[in-house]
């Protein structure tokens, strides 16, 4: 016989009650390990499907998403009732005058040059004039015979005048010695106005300034010929004079704005030769009249310029705050539809396009003003699509804040 195992003699030992609840004992670990592996198996069934819903579920949703336009938008910035424009100036000094010459003549001197700095009354050039000279001279010449022969006809009209008491003379002796006496003191006056006259044409060979200023121009030279300012020949300004102490800055406003255009309104002006400064004036008057050609309203803007900081002749950039009716808004150029009903502006209202009419105002390049047909809270599309109809679902992607918006 073969020896028996351990285990067979275990066995053997035991009593069949105790072999029965090993048998059962083993039969439950059994069914434990096949309910363990049928649970894990449904958990891992469950969760693929519960994977594969949420999978689907996600797509759906993503996918509805994906079916709705994606568009951007901005709220509308709204302007303050004071609007500010800027426009072109043309600096000028507040007076200016070419000076001509009033005889003619050669230049025999000049004083003062380009830049310098004048006082009212002082001497600019003299001018040579000998056959002006001559003709004073005669003239006094002529004024002296007359006086003379005046005064030989006074003597002969108060002799004649006497006479006539004792009869020793006729009336008509005497009158013809008061008409001689006459006839020389008319002689007489005459020629004081002619000498007059030249010893004017002989001041006008001195050239004086009109009033404080600055030498902008000087045309003339030692020995040039002069034409005077009455004459019919060519006339050459000897001298350009400018005060600049005090500047005017001249601006066509357009038509559009010329409401708010009031005298007393403050300006700022910018010059490219000082960037980083700004000069200020006072509007002081206007055309009080639109161009008909430019459709413009000539203003005119004062500036003080005490150390002569501005050039004249310069350009400036003028600055003005124009009084406004209403408050408008402004929004970006590429929000507009342009439709056959009009002009329009997509508006994102609870996730659907609302399509609103609007009244355009200015146009600033990149922006426009609108007048009516916009709220401050309006979502207004950016660069909306052709195709884009009211009612339509949309998304928004980006959303600008008011301001933001280039």
């Amino acid at each position: 016989m073969l020896p028996q195992t351990e285990d067979a003699k275990t066995t053997a030992g035991r009593s069949p009650a105790t072999n029965d609840g090993a048998a059962a004992k083993r039969t439950y670990k059994q069914w434990l390990g096949l309910a363990v592996t049928v649970i894990v198996v449904a958990a891992l069934l469950m969760s693929g499907i519960w994977s594969r819903v949420r999978a689907r579920t996600e797509l759906n949703i993503e996918t509805a998403q994906a079916a709705l336009t994606a568009v951007s938008v901005v709220l509308p910035k709204q302007t303050t009732p004071a609007e500010e424009i800027i426009l072109p100036g043309n600096v000028q000094p507040y007076i200016t005058s070419p000076i001509y010459a009033r005889t003619n003549g050669y230049l025999k001197k000049w004083y003062f040059d380009i830049g310098a700095r004048v006082k009212e009354g002082e001497l600019l050039a003299v001018i040579e004039t000998p056959e002006v000279d001559q003709q004073l001279q005669q003239a006094r010449s002529n004024l002296l015979t007359a006086q003379a022969n005046l005064e030989l006809a006074s003597i002969t009209k108060t002799r004649y005048q006497g006479l006539l008491k004792s009869n020793a003379v006729s009336q008509q002796d005497v009158d013809n010695a008061v008409g001689t006496y006459n006839a020389n003191n008319s002689i007489v006056e005459a020629d004081k106005a002619a000498v007059q006259q030249y010893s004017a044409l002989v001041s006008f060979e001195k050239v004086y300034a009109p009033f404080d200023g600055v030498i902008t121009a000087r045309n003339t030279d030692i020995g040039d010929l002069i034409s005077s300012g009455s004459s019919s020949n060519v006339k050459t300004d000897l001298f350009h004079i400018a005060q600049p102490g005090k500047l005017r800055v001249y601006v066509n406003v357009p038509e559009e704005y010329s409401r708010g255009i009031k005298v007393g309104i403050t300006a700022d002006l910018s010059l490219a030769e000082f960037p980083d400064r700004k000069f200020h004036g006072k509007l002081v008057r206007t055309a009080d009249d639109i161009n008909v050609t430019t459709r413009t309203l000539l203003v005119e803007i004062d500036v003080d310029n005490p150390t002569g900081t501005l050039l004249t002749g310069s350009y400036a950039e003028v600055h003005l705050a124009v009084p406004t009716q209403a408050s408008t808004f402004l929004l970006p150029v590429n929000t507009l539809l342009f439709r056959t009903e009009g002009l329009r502006v997509g508006i994102v209202k609870d996730g659907k396009v609302v399509l609103t009419a609007v009244t355009p105002g200015h146009d600033f390049g990149n922006q426009i003003e609108v007048v009516s047909g916009l709220k401050s809270d309006d979502q207004v599309i950016i660069n909306p699509p052709d195709s884009i109809v009211s009612g339509q679902e949309v998304q928004i992607v980006q959303a600008t804040l008011p301001g933001d918006a280039k």
